[in-house]
């Protein structure tokens, strides 16, 4: 370690002592990070849970609320300044505006601080004064969580393990066919570079569109200003014989470990490293339509997104040494509204069994963890209809493509979740008892009463999990 690594882990330090003091003493501050793959939802979660924080009418299963110790909710500039701010207001007027449409989707970090003052319960909640506590909203893509699992890999562990994993893949044969017709021995040809690169980018992105979850590095999705730069010039070749300097093979790898330390590495250090609450937004529903090959490859994403995390209890001096640990985690499965009620507890035990494996490592280290179906915006309504002499339970909302109504049933999912998670661990091509349809609704037209959030289902009780404890 260098003296400027020294002096930058002193300053660290230093600071943490005194965010740790201050929040101790004066203001608590609870930092949420949201994050899930793409179009998990996102956007829309942290939208409406300011809309719904800020007019609480909706939000009875957040105690806090509903006995009415919070006084008010209101925005303020965000404590990071080189963050952008997330853009709620736009947001926002997207969703209930007078044509309703889906806001844009995250393509980079970003903060929001929502501040609440609240009256202390107890018995000596009486004696005192409301007291201000600060919740930082962190909105980051899932796909720059999945690469700190690449921390721990060479370029050459790196490399074998992604072209074994999609050797099978109708997305990249493309790709594939340009690995094998080059001479990674070769010395290295920048455009040939930019051939892989790219070609590489292609097919995470048909990937990701098809429903895969495993879409890493991130960065080659949301490229953002490093678009073009040398540190997104690689991709996974075969190892040649000898590798020899200045070869092709030789620079990808330095490339990729450039990636880790110039990009995965300041993303933990300055963001993730901070965060003491997390919900993780998965679309359980879009990976089951997708198939068995697409579900497994979710299980797998979510048990390496877990890996990721640090948690365990807060303690003040071990998040001054040692960094924050996440204490809550929630796995929220998007989309409910997709479904009929009666199916919700269905989706949720899907979801608990999809990620076992992640949960049982939380829970050892103990931190506590949930998992949840909700919808942070609900666009459709319930309704019952009769199918060839058989009652179906049936949602209504209106289509994005089209713009008209419709009634929709999407199938009914499994009692046993081992029914779609025992095929999909042994590689099934297609579900053989049943479809599972997925529907794309548009926002629906509301109108919202004076102390009222957008509609949903259970964000009041994610909101309990996630942070109830702390108001």
């Amino acid at each position: 370690m260098g003296l400027g690594d020294i002096a930058d882990s002193i300053t660290r330090q230093i600071e943490a002592i005194g965010d740790a003091t201050s929040e101790a003493l004066f203001e608590p501050v609870i930092r949420l990070g949201v994050t899930g793959l793409s179009r998990a939802g996102k956007t829309v979660f942290i939208t409406s849970l300011v809309a719904n924080l800020m007019n609480r009418g909706r939000m009875s299963g957040l105690l806090a609320a509903s006995e009415g110790r919070i006084q008010t909710a209101f925005l303020q500039p965000q404590p990071d300044d080189t963050v952008p701010r997330f853009d709620f207001e736009t947001h926002l007027a997207a969703m209930t505006g007078p044509t309703p449409h889906w806001p844009d989707s995250t393509r980079a970090t970003s903060e929001l601080r929502l501040s609440f003052r609240v009256q202390p319960s107890g018995i000596l909640g009486g004696l005192r004064g409301p007291r201000t506590v600060h919740l930082d909203i962190v909105d980051y893509p899932g796909e720059w969580l999945l690469d700190l699992a690449l921390l721990d890999l060479s370029y050459t562990e790196w490399a074998a393990q992604v072209l074994d994993r999609i050797a099978d893949r109708p997305q990249a044969a493309s790709y594939l066919g340009m690995v094998q017709g080059i001479d990674a021995a070769a010395p290295l040809d920048e455009m040939e570079a930019k051939r892989l690169a790219g070609g590489f980018a292609a097919y995470l992105t048909s990937a990701r569109q098809d429903g895969y979850s495993d879409c890493t590095p991130g960065r080659f999705l949301l490229p953002g200003d490093l678009e073009g730069s040398p540190v997104l010039t690689f991709a996974p070749i075969l190892q040649p014989g000898s590798t020899p300097r200045k070869s092709l093979w030789r620079e990808m790898e330095r490339r990729f470990e450039a990636y880790k330390s110039r990009v995965v590495k300041p993303f933990f250090r300055d963001h993730f490293a901070k965060i003491d609450r997390q919900i993780v937004l998965v679309d359980v529903l879009g990976a089951i339509h997708s198939g068995p090959a697409a579900l497994e490859d979710l299980r797998r994403a979510m048990a390496e997104i877990l890996t990721a995390f640090r948690p365990g209890a807060n303690a003040f001096l071990s998040s001054i040494f040692l960094g924050r640990r996440v204490e809550r985690i929630l796995f929220a499965a998007t989309k409910a509204d997709h479904l009929h009620h009666s199916q919700h507890p269905r989706l949720t035990a899907i979801t608990e069994a999809l990620l076992r494996e992640a949960r049982d490592r939380a829970d050892f280290a103990g931190a506590k963890t949930a998992a949840m179906s909700i919808a942070a915006l609900r666009t459709t309504v319930e309704e019952r209809m009769e199918h060839d002499g058989q009652m179906l339970d049936c949602v209504r909302g209106r289509l994005l493509d089209s713009g008209k109504t419709a009634a929709f049933y999407p199938g009914a999912l499994p009692d046993d979740p081992a029914r779609l998670l025992s095929p999909a661990r042994k590689g099934a091509e297609a579900w053989l008892d049943a479809d599972y349809e997925v529907m794309r609704f548009a926002p629906a037209v509301v109108s919202l009463k004076p102390g009222e959030g957008p509609p949903h289902i259970r964000l009041d009780k994610a909101a309990e999990f996630l942070f109830g404890d702390r108001l």
